[in-house]
């Protein structure tokens, strides 16, 4: 039986992780939701560290951050106006980098994050932020489709276990690394961490 291949390795396409030079840093709803709380990641802590020094050296190389943040309602989940909503510590924006505030998983649905990374002269991302499975996910795709080739860093991104309509439970790992893998068929690089991303 032959070593599987994603369909990027099938059509020849060269795996290299985008270098800050050239792409746009977007952080995805690194929020305290997933800190604390029913919402709470079991890798969120190494997850934001790892945002946390991207963000340090793309402000150091100006590449443009945009920050992305899921609005919930009032006094429920994701409620940007309470301390669950924020975004957290580690990731916070600096220097009037832009939040982009969403209501559904794609970041691009109903909001101006495409126009903004038009502004910003720049069609390759670094993606990070929460949950692997789900707005992570849901946004990459939509940005292929949009014509902007992006990177994952799975280091950067977390999610959370979840049931298996088969019987049992999909930890949070292993769902983790199959949202990973069926965006790396396709759909993005997968970088291992902040260290793979080049400045240039």
């Amino acid at each position: 039986m032959s070593e599987p291949k994603t369909l990027l390795q099938m059509a020849g396409a060269e795996a290299v992780p985008a270098a800050l030079a050239k792409a746009a840093l977007v952080v995805i709803d690194a929020q305290n939701e997933y800190v604390e709380g029913p919402l709470a990641l079991p890798g969120v802590a190494p997850a934001l560290d790892e945002i946390a020094t991207l963000l340090s050296r793309a402000r150091a190389a100006g590449t443009p951050v945009l920050h992305v943040a899921h609005r919930g309602r009032s006094g429920g989940a994701f409620d940007r106006d309470a301390a669950r909503g924020r975004i957290a510590e580690p990731a916070a924006p600096a220097g009037g980098e832009p939040v982009i505030e969403k209501n559904l998983p794609n970041a691009f649905a109903g909001t101006d994050l495409e126009a903004r990374l038009r502004d910003t002269g720049r069609d390759s991302l670094i993606v990070t932020g929460f949950m692997t499975h789900m707005c992570v996910s849901s946004t990459v795709r939509a940005a292929l489709d949009l014509g902007f080739a992006s990177t994952v860093v799975a280091a950067a991104t977390a999610t959370r276990s979840l049931p298996n309509p088969g019987g049992g439970v999909i930890d949070a790992d292993a769902l983790h690394w199959a949202s990973l893998a069926a965006l790396g068929d396709r759909f993005a690089v997968i970088a291992p961490d902040a260290a793979a991303i080049s400045e240039t």
